[in-house]
């Protein structure tokens, strides 16, 4: 093709990104101001000011030796992220993006569409074959540099003038509506970018920081042991627990059986890479970040220093989120530990309670914590969740192109799964009772995040918390004892408390707490029992 200036493709690339790759942003804008009246005229604003700020960013980034690489680089990962901020009315912050890397290959599948395809087709090689064609031409180093400011200069006027000239509606729109720039494509996922590098990467070793050395557990010859089995949900928001009011059956099994629903429970994040770690922390959610997390131990470290408590974490998940890293762990995801695999290779969570008897019965001697870290309702493919007999509700969204559904087949996938995670921890339930007299036997199951289900066109999970509905950060939340735990608690006191507001900032006590750890570590008024023991 023939020569063409670089500043020219630049501003033809940043109007395809206007105009193509910004229909969330746009669809999120018009939400927040009508097309009307002055309106009008601030919509005509903020698309110019898109289109400049795009230019400006890509003028101030490119140079002469990698300028087409970065640009189909730029078209290929915008078309991905069109396609999920388009298709889940998600946002590419720094937390979407640690969870999309610590995502395996089988849950990603799961978003795997043709529709996709067509969006990086057309939005990504199709233009990134132009890009490849075309013969940019460049001047000397002195003149690009003066190119450069020139164009900066006169992109940086128009935003101005647009800014400076409608004030008031911009200054509504960076204060009241700050949360529409997550939507920018590819601006914001670009400054994501940088913010997940900031936030994750170190340079040198990473040093982990003991805590709880001084952790200790005293009992006599003649107390029972703790055998604790402590369930981490996936992708559970409380509003679908019949336990907590739901007009829909979704809780058969567990409401037969004598669990205390915690109807208030609030996550630390919405998404898993963020919730799992930040749990099992010793950081609240104000205060946790990812590396606070990767620097710190956690509470199994803590309850491993006791030298009493064997640990074992077993996962039909992604992974622990490093939370498992210094403990026993098993890894649930294939038919080669999973003995309950569907043909099409989903495996189910049951399959993480056989061979547990073995366990238990190697490590008679101490206290016993087990964590099974469930697939649950992991979306957007709800309807592989659950076995055909937990098909209760139909019909049912049979694709992972939700938006292709009907909000009932969505909502009845989603909820057909739950009855599964409820048979699940049914099963759970009922493994421990036989140990009930031996042990002081309990389970504890709470979700990692919630979910959105196509509420004001959102779905899935991972906003962030600030702006995320109540849906996602919501989550469910139980316990049950067996009877020889039952002899030290006041369960009175706990029907008192149990709907009182309660987050997972709660865990890392919480379960310091039911292992009768003595630490300087441990916070006597976060864990949630210390109330209703009696021998308090």
């Amino acid at each position: 093709m023939t020569n063409i200036s670089s500043y020219r493709v630049i501003l033809y690339i940043s109007l395809l990104f206007t105009l193509f790759y910004n229909f969330s942003f746009f669809k999120n804008f018009f939400l927040t101001y009508n097309f009307s009246g002055i309106n009008i005229a601030y919509s005509i604003s903020i698309t110019i000011t898109l289109f400049a700020f795009i230019a400006f960013v890509l003028t101030l980034l490119s140079s002469k030796h990698i300028f087409k690489p970065f640009v189909i680089l730029l078209l290929i990962i915008s078309s991905f992220t069109a396609y999920f901020m388009d298709t889940y009315n998600v946002v590419i912050d720094h937390s979407m993006l640690r969870n999309s890397l610590q995502t395996n290959l089988e849950e990603s599948l799961d978003l795997f569409s043709f529709k996709l395809i067509l969006y990086v087709l057309f939005l990504g090689l199709v233009p990134s074959f132009f890009i490849y064609k075309i013969k940019p031409s460049f001047g000397t180093f002195k003149q690009e540099s003066l190119k450069k400011i020139k164009m900066l200069l006169l992109l940086f006027i128009v935003i101005a003038v647009n800014v400076f000239g409608f004030s008031k509606f911009y200054t509504s729109f960076f204060r009241e509506h700050k949360t529409l720039r997550y939507y920018a494509n590819p601006t914001f996922w670009m400054y994501s970018v940088v913010n997940y590098t900031k936030r994750t990467f170190y340079n040198g070793k990473i040093i982990v920081k003991e805590v709880g050395k001084d952790a200790n557990i005293n009992e006599t010859a003649e107390d029972k042991k703790e055998l604790v089995i402590m369930v981490v949900g996936e992708a559970t928001r409380a509003d679908r627990f019949s336990l907590n009011g739901y007009e829909r059956e979704t809780n058969p099994l567990l409401k037969q059986e004598e669990v205390y629903n915690f109807s208030k429970m609030a996550s630390c994040g919405t998404s898993t890479a963020h919730s799992v770690p930040c749990m099992f922390s010793k950081f609240d959610r104000d205060s946790y970040n990812y590396k606070k997390g990767i620097t710190n131990e956690n509470v199994l470290d803590v309850l491993t220093h006791t030298k009493q408590v064997n640990i074992l974490w077993r996962d039909n998940n992604s992974d622990s989120k490093g939370v498992a890293l210094r403990v026993k762990y098993e890894d649930f995801r294939s038919s080669k530990t999973n003995p309950i695999c569907e043909k099409d290779g989903e495996c189910r969570d049951e399959g993480m309670l056989i061979g547990l008897d073995n366990y238990i019965k190697e490590n008679k001697n101490g206290d016993i914590l087990i964590i099974l870290h469930q697939m649950g309702n992991h979306g957007p493919a709800y309807y592989k969740r659950y076995p055909k007999e937990f098909e209760k509700f139909t019909p049912v969204c049979k694709t992972n192109q939700l938006e292709k559904c009907t909000v009932e087949e969505i909502n009845n996938a989603y909820d057909n799964a739950i009855l599964h995670t409820d048979s699940f921890l049914s099963q759970v339930i009922n493994f421990l009772k036989p140990y009930s007299k031996d042990y002081e036997t309990a389970m504890l199951y709470i979700s990692d995040h919630g979910e959105s289900l196509g509420e004001n066109g959102i779905y899935l999970h991972g906003l962030p918390y600030f702006m995320a509905p109540d849906t996602q950060t919501h989550v469910a939340s139980l316990v049950w004892f067996g009877e020889s735990m039952k002899e030290d608690l006041d369960l009175n006191k706990l029907n008192q408390i149990k709907d009182k507001p309660l987050s997972q900032d709660n865990l890392f006590h919480t379960l310091l707490g039911m292992f009768e750890v003595t630490t300087d570590s441990y916070k006597k008024e976060l864990d949630i029992l210390s109330t209703i023991r009696t021998e308090d």
